[in-house]
């Protein structure tokens, strides 16, 4: 995964702002509590802005460089090939890791076998029709040669999520010429171009069929009028 445009892009004074706010909006997408398992694919090295490692003890980031905070624990692995068990993760953040991945649908596919039923994951995109990401990835020369990522439209992830029976319950962007977020719960299909970067924040439903049983063919049972008649006029 080749994540160093993510890494310098921060650097830059509109990376900062863009920073700010994804730090507010992982702060009000984690609402599991300290018991459950988070898990973070991708690490960024300052998750301490968003989450205390040491109230969340089941905080782990999966890095296959082993990126991340210090105090949160670790496993070096990939995202498509994720080491846990199925059914064993209460909420997934995917802080700008599948624009890097070539293994993206893949990766999509293990986090909701590991994702328990009805939890929950967040996913960090950069805008494909952002002209400020453009501009930058065209500009310097430096980020554009280390960037190896692809650029995912929300509609595109929205339809991944569908395919995948993730309901989506709050899609959000990120405006840096205010300097704020906006969030949506009427799940719109694409960003505004004024926007850097979007947030989706998806449940996993598990359906589970109900077998009909086939109801057994039964002979009517027919009553003769005058044998019923018959049978009042000997009791009386």
């Amino acid at each position: 995964m080749k994540r160093n445009f993510l890494f310098s892009y921060y650097q830059t004074p509109r990376g900062k702002l863009l920073k700010d706010l994804e730090v507010e909006y992982l702060q009000r997408s984690i609402t599991v509590s300290c018991q459950q398992t988070i898990l973070q694919i991708g690490g960024l090295g300052w998750e301490n802005d968003f989450i205390d490692s040491t109230l969340y003890k089941s905080f782990i980031i999966l890095d296959s460089k082993q990126l991340g905070a210090c105090p949160a624990k670790k496993i070096q692995a990939k995202s498509y090939l994720l080491p846990l068990q199925c059914n064993s993760v209460d909420m997934i953040l995917l802080p700008h890791i599948l624009e890097f991945d070539a293994f993206r649908f893949q990766s999509m596919r293990e986090i909701e076998r590991v994702l328990k039923p009805e939890g929950v994951v967040v996913i960090l995109n950069f805008n494909p029709w952002s002209f400020w990401v453009r501009y930058q990835f065209l500009w310097d020369k430096k980020m554009s040669d280390s960037w190896r990522g692809h650029f995912l439209s929300q509609s595109r992830m929205l339809d991944w999520l569908k395919l995948l029976n993730f309901e989506v319950t709050v899609t959000s962007e990120f405006h840096l010429d205010s300097v704020r977020s906006t969030h949506d719960k009427s799940i719109t299909k694409n960003c505004s171009l004024s926007s850097t970067a979007y947030g989706i924040r998806a449940i996993k439903r598990r359906y589970n069929l109900i077998p009909l049983t086939p109801v057994e063919a039964t002979q009517p049972r027919l009553a003769m009028a005058h044998l019923i008649t018959s049978a009042k006029e000997q009791h009386e």
